[in-house]
């Protein structure tokens, strides 16, 4: 199994790239194949663009899509790039908001009020990728069907219709699966769902945390990921007596080495946060009043707690297209590299789409902002032009901790390309460290903290071309910037 796999992506071992796809013409199907009865071609000469407005006679679409999160946001965007969002576009979603950048819930949303927390409209989709702000009257603006709070339940593929919790019923001509992925969550049993415990995924489950933390002493976080390391950062900004609990050695296994992962502990312990490794939950444990008191594990201790934040990963939302060919290692709805189903017609996009990872020869499923806003990008253009690319994705991680006003340390990594082979770690944190993955002779991936925006550029180039490098070399290097300089002369 690839060691890919230790990254928040989710990647797989060595399924064929084409393995469980239905690889028909590599040319977008005509829409008239594809619309539902009473509708006409894109370009015939009864539909003209403003006609189908977002009334949507006979319930018809020619597009929708189902999810309201980054990728439908950005899917949005090209739609409307392309002059075909008008009227023909409809966004099914079972959220209250229109889609924005979910990075900010476990950062910047969580910050006190004294510190500028993250509010919307301030980052709704696309801000964070650079783009225009789109908030829901952007969405009236372009002529785009929005629908609320009434996720998808029901599919017929063969009449071309979804259902609604509400009891709606959509036509569709293509139909885009963007529904992403949800929380996972402890079972009731041992206290799931006991008041205080908390799981982020939306800006509801974002408020809900922040309402406990205004009144919380001492704050549980069960997980050492990326949720877990950027709740703890945010708790300190609230002065709590905050504990990360986890199974593993050390901090975010699935990316970070031994050494790295201890270089962030102690940061995070010079801000006051404890850590409890190698534990398993048994139960959490609640008061007289129902609400959660502590964190009950297999060794029998407990850990007194008034708010509990459970980040232990997420499983892709297949709801009701479970029926489409599914990836069985990797979870989600399997893909080619041009985001098509196995059922002519519709796609996916997102975290909930297992794709083939052409870079490295292998299927993968990433649960990232960035994919998010790529594969969308990519889907709709191929969908509406004669464009026959396959996705070419880079994989790619960040986190941001700590960025609050008076944080004596504002703390931001990036990290490109594949987590394999031997490595290499360089400086001392004080302030920035590097660390390189090689494998047979070749720099595979490349993570470095407090790098200047120079730097940051030319770690996906290292990446992706993979360029020999003399390990030991890199060994000596007195500083990240005279291995990064190694490194870039390594191009040549």
């Amino acid at each position: 199994m690839s060691p890919v796999r230790r990254v928040m992506a989710i990647a797989t071992s060595s399924v064929p790239a084409k393995s469980g796809l239905s690889l028909w013409c590599p040319t977008t199907p005509s829409l008239s194949r594809r619309l539902p009865a009473g509708f006409s071609p894109i370009g015939s000469r009864n539909v003209t663009r403003g006609i189908i407005t977002a009334s949507f006679a006979n319930e018809n679409r020619e597009f929708v899509i189902v999810g309201g999160g980054n990728a439908a946001g950005y899917a949005a965007k090209t739609f409307v790039e392309h002059g075909m969002a008008d009227g023909r576009l409809c966004i099914v979603t079972k959220e209250a908001h229109a889609p924005y950048e979910r990075p900010a819930l476990t950062k910047a949303y969580l910050f006190p009020p004294e510190k500028k927390p993250a509010r919307l409209p301030g980052f709704h989709t696309c801000v964070g990728g650079g783009g225009e702000r789109q908030t829901p009257e952007w969405y009236k603006e372009k002529g785009i069907e929005m629908i609320y709070e009434d996720p998808v339940t029901g599919v017929d593929y063969e009449k071309q219709t979804l259902t609604t919790n509400s009891g709606k019923e959509l036509k569709y001509g293509s139909l885009i699966i963007a529904t992403g992925c949800t929380a996972s969550r402890f079972p009731d049993q041992i206290g799931g769902n006991l008041p205080g415990v908390h799981y982020i995924r939306d800006v509801a489950d974002a408020d809900s945390l922040i309402s406990s933390l205004g009144k919380a002493k001492k704050i549980v976080v069960v997980g050492g990921g990326y949720i877990g390391m950027e709740v703890a950062a945010a708790a300190v900004a609230w002065n709590l007596d905050t504990t990360i609990v986890f199974p593993e050695d050390h901090l975010l296994p699935r990316l970070f080495t031994p050494s790295l992962a201890h270089r962030y502990e102690q940061l995070y312990r010079e801000n006051g946060v404890d850590f409890v490794k190698g534990a398993s939950i048994k139960n959490l444990e609640a008061g007289s009043d129902g609400r959660v008191t502590a964190v009950r594990l297999a060794d029998g201790s407990t850990i007194e707690a008034d708010t509990v934040v459970i980040g232990i990963g997420a499983k892709p939302t297949v709801g009701p297209f479970g029926t489409l060919a599914l990836n069985k290692s990797l979870g989600g709805i399997q893909v080619d590299g041009l985001f098509r189903t196995s059922n002519p017609g519709i796609f996916a996009i997102g975290d909930v789409a297992a794709f083939p990872l052409k870079i490295y020869d292998r299927m993968a499923r990433f649960e990232h902002v960035d994919h998010a806003r790529r594969s969308a990008k990519h889907c709709v253009n191929s969908l509406l032009t004669a464009h026959t690319d396959t996705y070419d994705y880079l994989p790619y991680f960040y986190s941001r901790v700590f960025e609050y006003e008076g944080s004596p340390r504002k703390v931001w990594w990036q990290f490109y390309g594949d987590n394999v082979g031997e490595t290499v770690e360089v400086g001392n944190f004080e302030p920035k460290i590097a660390t390189f993955w090689i494998d047979s002779g070749r720099l595979k991936g490349v993570l470095v903290e407090s790098g200047t925006a120079e730097e940051f550029q030319l770690l996906p180039e290292l990446a992706r071309r993979q360029p020999p490098i003399d390990k030991a070399k890199l060994e000596s290097a007195s500083s990240v910037e005279e291995a990064l300089d190694i490194a870039r002369d390594s191009l040549q």
